[in-house]
């Protein structure tokens, strides 16, 4: 799946005559380029899980917020959860192409170690990062690499941190047929409290709106073969609930970011979670 980035629309040198700051034109520095501007290109967010229902479980309603908001929502799922203990590979990857159309993304399937012999290798890293080069998003999620709860999980998490990184290089020879690509932002997910990174503070996205939760829900009971035998969806809700009280919200969703985030000045900031 390739997405396409229209040309950019200049916005033209400055007409004869005009001014800048009261000084006439003569008196100003000689005239640059001025630089093009891409107002057609939207910001596309990609997800990154092991299993089929990774997600979804994890930041479902963040994938569902993007697509409601018009935003290119892509899923990588990098199994068929194979080894699990409910489900047939086929039945676990038409639930999971189903959630991803509730939830307004489309889905890929890609062949990794499989399911629970998932090994960091730089060939995995590599494939992701011909992926990134592919979709060309600006967001990616993944998995938290805190080792505290499946082995696939953590370690996809890192695998996706290398390959985030190799997708920038222009030297690696597996990936010279697709131009470098770097992301701006790599966040994480968790699926349980106790796979939250500890040393990283959480960014909390807002998933509040009653359409959003309801999505999430719906998508999340797509994985009828896991939800039949445990309360998933019970537990995802709670967690989004009580992150979303202790911030003043309804429901919310912590991402744990890899670098620190950038912003232009104070004004871009939005309110602080600490209320209690």
């Amino acid at each position: 799946m390739g997405c396409r980035r229209p040309g950019g629309h200049s916005l033209g040198p400055r007409p004869k005559g005009s001014q800048l700051s009261g000084l006439p034109v003569g008196d100003l520095p000689e005239e640059r380029p001025t630089p093009t501007v891409d107002l057609a290109v939207p910001k596309v967010a990609l997800a990154i899980g092991a299993h089929p229902d990774d997600i979804e479980f994890g930041c479902g309603a963040v994938i569902a917020l993007e697509a409601r908001a018009g935003r290119p929502a892509h899923l990588v799922v990098c199994s068929q959860g194979e080894s699990a203990s409910h489900g047939t590979p086929e039945q676990r990857k038409k639930e999971a192409e189903k959630s991803a159309a509730i939830l307004g993304a489309t889905i890929e399937f890609v062949k990794l170690d499989g399911d629970a012999h998932l090994e960091i290798r730089a060939a995995h890293a590599i494939k992701l990062a011909g992926i990134l080069r592919r979709i060309r998003p600006s967001i990616v999620l993944a998995s938290s690499p805190a080792e505290n709860q499946h082995p696939d999980h953590s370690r996809l998490g890192s695998i996706v941190r290398d390959a985030a990184r190799l997708a920038r290089y222009g030297g690696i020879e597996e990936l010279r047929a697709s131009p470098a690509h770097a992301i701006d932002q790599l966040l994480f997910y968790s699926q349980t409290p106790e796979s939250e990174p500890r040393d990283i503070s959480p960014i909390l996205i807002d998933i509040s709106a009653p359409e959003i939760v309801a999505i999430w829900t719906r998508a999340m009971e797509a994985h009828a073969s896991q939800t039949s035998v445990r309360n998933y969806i019970e537990l995802q809700l709670t967690r989004a609930r009580l992150r979303g009280l202790s911030a003043g919200v309804e429901h919310a969703i912590a991402l744990f970011p890899n670098d620190p985030p950038i912003f232009n000045s104070l004004s871009q900031l939005n309110r602080s979670a600490r209320l209690f």
